[in-house]
């Protein structure tokens, strides 16, 4: 993968391509590195540096027993109900989806054990597979895109 420059960050399989030249060509070398079937989501650079600058959670309070993320959608969905989303429906939640914009989902979850298989229904709310990642996350990868742009890449 050196050829397409990527950088990993954190152990969930995120990375950021500093050199991704064609989507198809990298999705197919990156499907030939794995040593597993996976299913690979793309997304623009330019959109998480936008996603950083709009702040999606600005209006929302973070309680410390909540954790903000973005979901990143295989391709933009349709969302199948009104938003604000919350799973379980009834009684107190443990995933709340609060917005979307194209391919991005937020939301905020409670840490419990039950939170992984609720976070798994917003690939039926919106219809295409998803992957999440904490807010913190996408902080860190703007991080590594600004680096890239202030070293001239």
């Amino acid at each position: 993968m050196s050829d397409y420059d990527v950088v990993n960050v954190g152990a969930a399989g995120t990375f950021v391509v500093r050199k991704p030249g064609s989507r198809a060509k990298f999705r197919t070398a990156l499907l030939r590195k794995l040593p597993f079937e996976a299913k690979v989501v793309l997304c623009d650079g330019r959109d998480l540096l936008r996603l950083e600058t709009e702040n999606p959670f600005a209006a929302e309070p973070s309680p410390s027993d909540v954790v903000r993320f973005v979901s990143i959608l295989s391709k933009a969905g349709g969302v199948r109900a009104a938003l604000p989303v919350t799973f379980p429906s009834h009684g107190a939640w443990l995933v709340r989806v609060i917005a979307s914009d194209g391919q991005f989902v937020f939301g905020m979850y409670r840490r419990h054990m039950k939170t992984i298989g609720y976070l798994g229904q917003i690939d039926k709310l919106y219809g295409v597979p998803a992957t999440t990642r904490n807010w913190n996350t996408i902080i860190a990868i703007v991080r590594i895109l600004k680096g890239q742009v202030s070293k001239g890449r």
